[in-house]
C-alpha cells in the first residue's frame, strides 16, 4: 500500500500542497481529481521522488519509501518522454532491460503489451510515425513493461478515443488484479467514476474528499429524487420542493421529508402515468464541484 502523510511543499513561497495525506490500496484503481493547478502531478512527482516534499513523507507497507522501491514502479509523467526516432518495440525492450529484465523475458513483455494495447501491427514503426493517441498507448506500455510493484499514471486517457480508453482500462485492471496499486489523475470525471475503487479529490493543494465512491457519496448524500412521468413540470410549482434538473418528463429533486418526496409521488400519479420514482444517486461530477468550491 502506498500512503501519502501530511505532505506539504512549496515554491518560491507558494504553497502548492498544504498538509495531504491519503492511501492507495493494493489491488485496487484509486482516481486522484483536481482542477488544473490543484497540485496532483506534484504529489505524483513526490511519489516518485523527482521532487522532495516540503515536510511529510511517502510510506510503502508503513515503512519509509526507497530508491529501490520507486525503481519498481511505474510512471507514467504529464510530459511524455519516449524517443520519438526509436522504433516502439525496441524502445520497450530497451526500458525493460533497464529496469533489470532480461533481453528475451522484456522481448515477450514488450510485445504482449502492444499486443493488448491494440499496437501489435505497429511494433517496428518508429514513434514518431505514429498517431498522439497510439504514441500514449506506447507511453502506457512503457510504464507497464517492467511488471511494475505498483504504477502512478499523470493524464493515461489523455488524447484516446473510446475504443483505446476501453482497451487501456482492462490493461490497468489487470495491473489492480495482480495487486499491485494504481494511482491515476484524470480529467474525465465520468471515467473516473465507472473505473475507479477510490477517489481522492485535491483543490487549492488540500484534500477535499477521499474514500470509496460509496463514502464519498454518502458523505456528500443530498435527499434526492428522480420523477418519470408524462410532464414532470407540475413538480417545479410545490412549495419545499427544489428542482435540480427538469427536462419535460423528467425532473430529479430535493426535499425536507420522505413524506414530502411521497407528497409529489401522490400527485404525479393523480396526474398520469409514472414510469419510473426512486432516490437519486448524485453523480460525481456534481459532488466535485461542490467540494473544491
Amino acid at each position: 500500500m502506498l500512503s501519502i502523510r501530511s505532505i506539504s511543499r512549496s515554491f518560491n513561497g507558494h504553497r502548492a500542497l498544504n498538509d495531504v495525506s491519503f492511501d492507495v490500496q493494493n489491488g485496487l484503481m484509486t482516481g486522484f481529481v483536481g482542477a488544473n493547478g490543484a497540485g496532483k502531478t506534484t504529489t505524483m512527482r513526490i511519489i516518485l521522488g523527482v521532487l522532495t516534499p516540503s515536510s511529510g513523507e511517502v510510506l510503502v507497507d508503513g515503512r519509509p519509501i526507497t530508491a529501490d522501491d520507486r525503481a519498481q514502479f511505474g510512471y507514467m509523467p504529464e510530459e511524455r518522454g519516449l524517443y520519438p526516432k526509436m522504433k516502439v518495440h525496441e524502445q520497450l525492450v530497451y526500458l525493460g532491460r533497464l529496469h533489470g529484465l532480461s533481453s528475451a523475458h522484456a522481448s515477450t513483455r514488450a510485445a504482449d503489451l502492444l499486443e493488448q494495447l491494440g499496437l501489435g501491427e505497429r511494433r517496428d514503426d518508429k514513434l514518431e510515425s505514429l498517431s498522439l493517441g497510439n504514441q500514449q498507448r506506447a507511453q502506457i506500455a512503457a510504464a507497464l513493461v517492467h511488471e511494475p510493484t505498483a504504477l502512478v499514471l499523470d493524464e493515461p486517457f489523455s488524447g484516446l478515443d473510446p475504443m483505446a480508453v476501453e482497451t487501456t482500462v482492462e490493461v490497468l485492471r489487470d495491473v489492480a488484479r495482480s495487486g499491485a496499486p494504481v494511482l491515476f489523475s484524470s480529467h474525465q470525471l465520468d471515467l473516473v467514476e465507472r473505473l475507479c475503487d477510490s477517489l481522492v479529490i485535491l483543490a487549492g493543494g488540500e484534500v477535499r474528499a477521499a474514500g470509496t465512491r460509496e463514502q464519498i457519496r454518502s458523505a456528500h448524500a443530498r435527499p434526492e429524487w428522480v420523477l418519470e412521468t408524462d410532464d414532470a413540470g407540475f413538480v417545479r410549482g410545490i412549495r419545499g420542493i427544489e428542482v435540480i434538473e427538469f427536462d419535460g418528463g423528467h425532473v430529479r429533486f430535493t426535499a425536507p421529508t420522505d413524506d414530502d418526496a411521497d407528497r409529489v409521488l401522490r400527485e404525479a400519479i393523480e396526474r398520469g402515468t409514472v414510469r419510473s420514482f426512486a432516490p437519486s444517486i448524485r453523480p460525481l461530477t456534481e459532488i466535485f464541484q461542490e467540494v473544491i468550491r
